[in-house]
């Protein structure tokens, strides 16, 4: 988000959003802070205290001043004052939701102090279950659910934080200033307190159309119209929640009642112009989230190609050493001798003397190929899926599909051994591969989502791979088996058509991570044979270097 709109949007919730309606209908000044004649607008103004009978025995509580003396002039009585079980129960109910214990109402009853009530209002306000009671009426604001609604309505993983954040934000008595802050736009505002972007569930908690924002072309109309649809809830959100205003009414005209011209609402709608609902990686330890912020900050800038960065000398030592360590330490792969492996949809998987499968006869929609083979290693830590070209392939494959792709959904490792009753799956974490076509992941494969997979066009014709790492590796007895699933679910015959799997006991299992296919190719060229690149970095003198970050430096 760019500060300077936020800071516009902001100063709205804090009541400077109003202009006469004669200027907003016309286009005119959107900043001017005239105020229409509508108690709705006007400024908090703390009035006098009434005097009553509350005022005069010294209430604690003004509100009973207002109360009482609105009554007088009804020429209404107030109710009978509670007898104390009643007062308990609604006291509960009201602050935590729940009745009170047998023996929390004996205390209660048998307390002669004139400060019982006190306490326990005391109690339940310091009490966890009062953020979790008070929380859902927040999140019923801000129509908060835990599925994206709409006709497929998937599960929301990750909706739990902004949840929790709520419940602590209510349990801490946090000043609302600070509340609204985080919510609207707490990672610009705060980038250093994780808990902050926790915050921006607000803005993601509304529905998300996974038809027309995920499965549709990007460069549709309907594609658009979504967006649109996307943002204007997000207006909404803000607005409603925060000023009770139905700034929506102006999507399509000038608001028949308020201050608002369709001008205003699409200035507003313009601050969430670059903001999508995603999942988003949040640290809870504030150390690890500003590390991790300043990472991102440098990625940014390699991303760009930020010549300053690429050949700072601290740059260059840690490529260096990182090169050292990858060549001294390269896993060792050991190929598994598959014992049985069969095509669910009925292909013909036939052995190759390398290790590898070779599909061909039938071509599924779909399929599921299952591979079993004795464990080769006493420990494994990691596992590897090479997908090899192959000239009897569409395109020379790696896919079957005409094209030549493949889309992996899902990938499953079970281990059988002797002594066990029955298979256990082994969780499998941190996937890397050499290519990943756009949006098609390798992170796919392990989402437990079969509607997802991970697709490698237009690298076609080319041999790739992708690592599996153990969450925790594996110490195997001799006999066991580890047994396979491919699932390649999407469809349209997106089928792997020469599979070859691998097993390592290398330690840390990251040693066995996946570089992507350009960063291979760099590192396969001798240091000696880079050629000394001149390249003037901006705000520093002339820099001569055979590293592979300058050869890599894109030229002015």
């Amino acid at each position: 988000m760019n500060a300077r709109p936020l800071l516009w949007l902001l100063a709205l919730l804090t009541g400077t959003f109003c202009g006469r309606p004669s200027e907003r209908a016309t286009g005119g000044p959107i900043d001017t802070p005239v105020l229409p004649d509508d108690w709705a607008f006007r400024s908090l103004g703390r009035p006098p205290v009434p005097a009553s009978r509350f005022t005069r025995n010294g209430s604690p509580n003004p509100i009973d001043a207002f109360i009482d003396a609105k009554l007088a002039q009804l020429k209404l009585s107030p109710s009978p004052e509670a007898d104390k079980r009643s007062l308990l129960r609604r006291v509960y109910f009201d602050l935590i939701g729940l009745p009170p214990a047998l023996e929390e109402m004996r205390a209660f009853l048998a307390d002669k102090s004139p400060r019982a009530y006190e306490r326990v209002v005391d109690r339940l306000l310091a009490s966890p279950r009062y953020g979790e009671r008070w929380a859902r009426h927040w999140m019923d604001a801000v129509h908060f659910a835990e599925t994206h609604g709409h006709d497929q309505d998937r599960i929301r993983t990750n909706a739990w934080p902004y949840r929790d954040y709520l419940i602590a934000s209510f349990n801490a008595d946090k000043p609302y200033t600070r509340f609204v802050q985080e919510q609207v736009a707490g990672d610009v505002l705060f980038p250093d307190d994780p808990q902050a972007a926790v915050a921006l569930g607000f803005i993601a908690a509304g529905p998300w159309d996974e038809s027309s924002l995920r499965d549709i072309r990007e460069d549709t109309i309907d594609r658009q119209i979504g967006r649109y649809l996307d943002r204007d809830d997000m207006v909404t959100t803000v607005m409603q929640t925060f000023t009770s205003t139905t700034v929506q009414c102006a999507r399509c005209h000038d608001h028949k009642f308020d201050p608002i011209s369709q001008r205003d609402y699409y200035a507003l709608q313009a601050v969430f112009a670059g903001v999508d609902r995603a999942n988003r990686v949040y640290d809870i330890d504030p150390a690890v989230h500003r590390r991790r912020q300043a990472l991102l900050h440098d990625r940014k800038r390699l991303e760009r190609g930020d010549r300053e960065l690429l050949l700072a000398p601290g740059t260059q030592r840690e490529v260096a050493e990182w090169e050292r360590a990858l060549s001294e330490r390269k896993p060792g792969w050991k190929v598994l001798e598959a014992q049985t492996f069969v095509s669910v949809g009925g292909a013909t998987l036939t052995r190759q003397s390398d290790g590898s499968l070779l599909a061909s006869g039938p071509r599924p929609e779909r399929d599921t190929y299952t591979i079993t083979a004795a464990a080769p290693l006493p420990g494994i830590t990691a596992v590897r899926l090479e997908v090899l070209a192959d000239e009897s392939l569409p395109k020379g494959g790696p896919g079957r599909q005409d094209n030549g792709n493949l889309h992996l959904s899902e990938f499953q490792l079970l281990v059988f051994e002797p002594v066990a009753a029955a298979p256990r799956e082994v969780h499998l974490v941190n996937p890397s591969a050499d290519f990943d076509q756009t949006g098609w992941t390798i992170e796919h494969a392990l989402d437990r989502n079969e509607k997802t997979a991970w697709g490698i066009h237009p690298k076609v014709g080319e041999t790739h791979q992708a690592v599996f790492q153990l969450k925790t590796p594996l110490t195997l007895p001799s006999g066991s088996t580890l047994t396979f699933a491919l699932k390649q679910l999407h469809g349209e015959g997106h089928l792997i058509g020469r599979p070859r799997l691998s097993v390592t006991d290398a330690q840390p299992p990251a040693r066995a991570r996946v570089l992507p296919t350009e960063i291979e190719q760099i590192l396969a060229i001798p240091a000696a044979s880079l050629p000394p690149a001149r390249v003037r970095c901006t705000g520093s003198d002339a820099v001569t270097s055979t590293s592979r970050l300058s050869w890599r430096c894109p030229a002015h």
